[in-house]
């Protein structure tokens, strides 16, 4: 009887681990799914939005609800993406062997992750304070909204900038409970870059689109086209960001990270001269992922210099 029962609770325990290791397996495959690991391009600009409205170092409380919700908001909006592109990723040889139409994990699941996400991101908000609250159902529109629009506009790439651009204005209010001329000029400055950035990451997909039917500013201007607004866009990031540092204004620091940023930038455009997208991992994540960290770091330099603005 007693060898019976340590048999049943043996098989009961490697029951309930193999439910707990396929779990973890299905979590693994979603956080690749979503390239949980690409938080790095709007996250430290979340930081650096926290760090120009504290004019210092923000609170600890602060910090962890804008990155809870800075989560919950990308988890939320690449699970979107990959749920309402499945069909279109499948018949794609690019994406084919992306989690859902490979079959790795079910539609459910994915949803089930989104709306935990989405759960994660209201609570931050309205943790934070009652405007960022009010304002999250308008990010929310505009995630399932971008992944919508390249059936209908090329203007997809200016929608996802969008999107990204709330990191730092949501930072902003988060800390300021309002919204100034800063952090929009600070949300512009992400719009163009991620925008720049997204046009040159189109381009793998451009004849794929065009025999799908589908929409995008390479469909619509052609590889030097295409290679010509993303370079505009870029200059219009730095624009921008010069235009912050003479508003606040940061210190010697930020425009020293300007400066570099500016640089990658050149660099990241180089490395992609004439449509060659041979390199485009290292110009696409890579070079954008130093450039937002460097912006951050630059930021927080000056708040410690004591000269984090006005």
């Amino acid at each position: 009887m007693q060898v019976e029962q340590k048999a049943a609770e043996g098989v009961s325990m490697a029951h309930r681990g193999g439910m707990t290791t396929g779990l973890l397996s299905r979590i693994r495959i979603f956080l690749e799914m979503i390239k949980f690991s690409h938080t790095i391009f709007a996250l430290p600009f979340a930081l650096t939005g926290a760090l120009l409205a504290a004019r210092g170092i923000p609170t600890g409380r602060q910090l962890f609800w804008i990155v809870m919700a800075m989560v919950g908001a990308r988890t939320a909006a690449m699970g979107l993406n990959r749920l309402i592109d499945a069909e279109i990723d499948a018949e794609n040889p690019r994406t084919r062997g992306r989690a859902i139409p490979a079959g790795l994990i079910g539609r459910g699941m994915v949803l089930v992750f989104i709306i935990l996400s989405t759960l994660l991101m209201l609570y931050a908000a309205a943790r934070l304070n009652p405007l960022c609250l009010k304002l999250a159902p308008l990010a929310i529109f505009f995630l399932v909204l971008y992944s919508y629009c390249k059936r209908f506009t090329s203007l997809a790439h200016l929608v996802l900038g969008l999107c990204l651009a709330a990191a730092p204005v949501g930072a902003w209010i988060a800390i300021r409970g309002e919204v100034e001329l800063a952090a929009v000029l600070l949300g512009l400055a992400v719009l163009f870059w991620v925008a720049g950035f997204d046009i040159l990451y189109a381009l793998q997909d451009l004849e794929f689109d065009r025999g799908r039917g589908l929409h995008s500013i390479p469909v619509r201007l052609g590889v030097n086209g295409s290679l010509w607004t993303a370079r505009l866009f870029s200059l219009a990031m730095v624009g921008l960001l010069a235009a912050v540092w003479a508003l606040l204004p940061v210190g010697g620091f930020f425009l020293t990270g300007l400066a570099a940023a500016a640089a990658l930038l050149c660099y990241e455009h180089w490395l992609l001269r004439a449509g060659d997208l041979t390199r485009l991992d290292m110009a696409f994540f890579t070079m954008n992922g130093y450039l937002s960290v460097i912006i951050c770091v630059a930021t927080l330099a000056d708040v410690l210099a004591g000269r984090g603005g006005a």
